[in-house]
Parts: C-alpha cells; sequence; structure tokens
C-alpha cells in the first residue's frame, strides 16, 4: 500500500511538472512539492531559496545511498556528456579551448564525494562523546565565466555530499550552460530518486540577484568563487563566506632544474584552456644563467617567441593605462581566454598551426607580470640569482596565498619558497594543474578559497561540526 502510494504521488508530481513547463513561466513552483517548473532555474531569488530549503529538508530525511546516487547521477552525466556540454559552454562563453572545456567535466568524476565524511568518536571514564559533521543548510553560490559548468558541478558534488542545497547566481555570460546543467542534473535525480530541487540556478543572473542571495536571510553560507570584485563583497558580507578569490601564480626555475621538463611544464600550465585557470602559470622568474636556455626549450616545445617589439605591441593591445595614478592597467576583456593564433593576429604575426602559448622576455614592469591576465601570453623576466626570483615570486604573487610553482632539483631551494611563498597550492617540477590531482596525487576543485583558508574545496569544507555526548554510559572498554 505505501509502495503504491508513493507510485501515485509521483505520478502527480509528473504532471504538474508538465503542466508547469508547459503553461506557465521558468520561475514558477508547483506547490505540491517543489518541483521547478523549469527544473531548479528560477528569476526570483526568493522562489530559488525557497525550493532550495524545500530540497534540503527532503535531503535531510533521505537515506545516503540516494545521497550518493545524486552525486553519482552528476559525475555521471558530465563524463558522458563532457564533449556536447563543453561545446555548448565554449559556444556561449567564447573563451577557452574545447579540448580542455571537455577534459574539465570529465575531471568531476574525480572530485571526493559521500567517502570523504569522518565521524571522530572519543571514549573514556565519562561517557562517549561522538562528532559529526553536519550540513550547513542552504548555501549561496557564485561561480564564473571561466569555468561555469565545471565549477557548479564540482560544488554540487561537494555541497550534496556534505548534506546541503545550493542556490547558483553564475556569471551572466556563462548562465545558459550553467543553467542546462542544473535543468538535466534535477531530472536525472528526480528519475532515480525523487529528490528535487538539491542546486536551484537565477536564470538571468544580475548584480542584484547575487545581492539578494548575499542578503537572504534563508542562506547559511557563502560560497564565491570569482575575482577580486565578488570577492570584496563575499568577505563583506555578515554571512559567513568561503573565498575562491584570484591569483597570480608565479613560476620560479633555478640552475639546477631539468629545463626541458619545466619547459614543457609551463607550456601545459599556461595553455590549458587558455591560462582561464586560477592556478595557472601566469609569470617566469628564471635565474640568468639558464635563462636563454629555457626560452630555446620553451620554443621548441610548443610556445611562440615575440620579439621586444612584438612583445611592446601586443603589450598594448592587451592592456589599457591606469585609470589613476598608481592603479591598476585596464586589461582587454577580448583577449581573455583566446587563442594563441588569434591573440598574434591583433599585431599582424601568423603563428603556427600547433601553437600553445605566446611567450617573450619582459622586465618586472610590464603589465602581464603583476596582473592576472588570464590569457595564453606568458612573460618570462631575467633573475640575477634564485633569491632574487623568489623574492621576484612573493612581490608579484601579492600576498594572494594562492598558487606558486619552482623548478630545481635543489630541496633546500624548494623548501626555502614554500615557506616564503606560503600559498595554498605550491607545486615542484610539474604543470600547475598537477596541484589539483591532473598529473599528481590528490583530487580536483574549482574552487580554491585562499582569502578565508580552506583551500582546495571538499565536502569536509562545506560541513559545521556537531558533537553529541553520552554521560557515563556507552563505555564498553
Amino acid at each position: 500500500m505505501q509502495a503504491t502510494e508513493q507510485a501515485v504521488r509521483q505520478i502527480v508530481q509528473e504532471v504538474l511538472t508538465q503542466l508547469s513547463s508547459n503553461g506557465t513561466s521558468g520561475n514558477s513552483t508547483a506547490r505540491s512539492n517543489g518541483v521547478s517548473g523549469n527544473w531548479g532555474v528560477f528569476n526570483d531569488v526568493d522562489q530559488a531559496v525557497a525550493a532550495a530549503q524545500q530540497g534540503f529538508e527532503q535531503l535531510s530525511e533521505a537515506p545516503m545511498a540516494d545521497r550518493a546516487k545524486a552525486i553519482d547521477i552528476v559525475k555521471t552525466m558530465c563524463d558522458e556528456q563532457a564533449e556536447e556540454l563543453g561545446r555548448l559552454e565554449l559556444e556561449e562563453t567564447k573563451i577557452g579551448r574545447l579540448d580542455h572545456k571537455i577534459a574539465k567535466l570529465h575531471v568531476i568524476k574525480s572530485v571526493p564525494g559521500i567517502e570523504s565524511l569522518t565521524t571522530e568518536a572519543v571514549s573514556g571514564d565519562r561517557g562517549l562523546t561522538v562528532t559529526e559533521h553536519a550540513p550547513f543548510g542552504v548555501i549561496g553560490a557564485i561561480t564564473p565565466v571561466t569555468h561555469s559548468l565545471p565549477t557548479l558541478a564540482a560544488n554540487f558534488v561537494n555541497m550534496v555530499a556534505a548534506g546541503n542545497t545550493l542556490v547558483v547566481n553564475p556569471h551572466p555570460s556563462g548562465a545558459n550552460i550553467a543553467s542546462e546543467g542544473v535543468r538535466r542534473f534535477n531530472k536525472a535525480i528526480y528519475d532515480a530518486t525523487g529528490l528535487q530541487n538539491l542546486v536551484t540556478i537565477i536564470g538571468t543572473p544580475t548584480i542584484e540577484s547575487a545581492q539578494a542571495i548575499f542578503d537572504h536571510r534563508g542562506i547559511r553560507l557563502l560560497v564565491v568563487t570569482g575575482g577580486p570584485g565578488v570577492a570584496r563583497a563575499a568577505l563583506g558580507s555578515p554571512k559567513r563566506a568561503i573565498v575562491a578569490g584570484p591569483g597570480n601564480p608565479p613560476v620560479v626555475v633555478d640552475a639546477t632544474a631539468d629545463i626541458d621538463n619545466a619547459a614543457r611544464s609551463i607550456i601545459a600550465g599556461a595553455a590549458f584552456d587558455n591560462n582561464l585557470l586560477c592556478i595557472g602559470e601566469k609569470e617566469i622568474f628564471a635565474v640568468n644563467e639558464i635563462f636563454d636556455q629555457l626560452m630555446a626549450s620553451v620554443g621548441s616545445n610548443g610556445g611562440f617567441r615575440l620579439n621586444a617589439q612584438q612583445v611592446a605591441q601586443f603589450t598594448a593591445k592587451a592592456f589599457g593605462p591606469p585609470k589613476e595614478a598608481g592603479g591598476h592597467h585596464v586589461l582587454n576583456r577580448d583577449f581573455v581566454g583566446k587563442d594563441p593564433a588569434w591573440l598574434a593576429s591583433q599585431i599582424g604575426v601568423s603563428v603556427p598551426a600547433n601553437t600553445q602559448i605566446l611567450f617573450g622576455e619582459t622586465d618586472e614592469n610590464n603589465p602581464f607580470v603583476p596582473e592576472e591576465q588570464m590569457m595564453p601570453f606568458i612573460p618570462f623576466v631575467r633573475a640575477t640569482c634564485t633569491d632574487h626570483a623568489i623574492d621576484l615570486a612573493k612581490k608579484y604573487e601579492h600576498g594572494f596565498g594562492h598558487t606558486a610553482i619552482i623548478h630545481s632539483k635543489d630541496v633546500r631551494t624548494i623548501t626555502k619558497m614554500g615557506r616564503i611563498m606560503n600559498t595554498t597550492v605550491f607545486v615542484k617540477n610539474g604543470p600547475s594543474m598537477a596541484g589539483l590531482g591532473l598529473g599528481g596525487e590528490g583530487f580536483p576543485s574549482f574552487s580554491i578559497a585562499t582569502p578565508t583558508g580552506e583551500g582546495v574545496t571538499s565536502p569536509m569544507t562545506f560541513t559545521r561540526q556537531r558533537r553529541c555526548a553520552m554521560i557515563e554510559d556507552l563505555r564498553i572498554i
């Protein structure tokens, strides 16, 4: 009888969903059980939060097996539909590389799920105390244009594994692919488990909708992945915020380095999705002793070297002057994430078809050195010695504490730089992606919380401690 009632409820819910899809706008909600008329896509923040709250309540009552199934559905869809979804993201955002858009979706299967949750117990003369890691509730998430769907999917896995649901305000330039992902995820999860609205999204995001999420009483935690502006806004919120802010990862290459490995690694990291990754190699500080050898190796492994005049021309195209004295150079957003061939063509230069990055020698005053520029042109700066290179790396990482990379066979030098930089991700003798499990050990994440200190996020990041103490009982030892 109970199974029959459940079947009837599911049929009614499906009929209501179909009616809502055919006869109402995408932000409507079927009042019976919170099924979105457009599978989690809303244009009203209050409705999105209310649906996610209903989803959280339902998830809280569901067995862990359903939670694991929902996560597996998202991982499988990202893996099996990576080519289609990656192409849709590239067509919408028009930045990055298709092969790497696809790769970023494939890697979602490596994001940890419920298996990473732990429970601690202490037993003694006075009883038993158990500490569990409980969810916050509904999380408000801001996602970037650089990795719109991968960030959303990775956050879904991490946050839902911890028992939360999420409301997403995507970057407007990546809203369509993010919304498409939400629709697909929610429908597949509902069909398999009956769970609804584990993720909701603002289909037409604005600054106002982001602020509404920041301020909403129903949002228990903010998670922001983006540039300096949105990071500052989140840090200014009275709510607890986990903030994945900007980076400007420097690379140091000393005289002991394997030069060819350093060159290949720099190219692999800087070329990945046309250098949109926040951990990607942005500027190189190489000691004078091996500088020319390194430049030659980069040139023979897929890099195209611009001469001094071409570097100056390209820099003038990529950056405008600061709006105020001492301010940042103004980045030409049209250049972000574009292919090397397109970038070179802007100064009348043709490059071979297999070119992975553009590069050239600059001094430290070139805007490409201090600015997080997110394009496959890499400045190489001469350093007089290893200490000078590390000092420059420290200066131009700006204290973000995000990512730093070194190529060296000297363990003492590696240790020294690691301590001085004190970054969340520190990669030795490999490409930047190795710090996220892509060619190195560990697991990936597209939200690396540096300003607030959580680091590479995982399900445990999105939990709070809940302690239960039993006094004088249950001690069996």
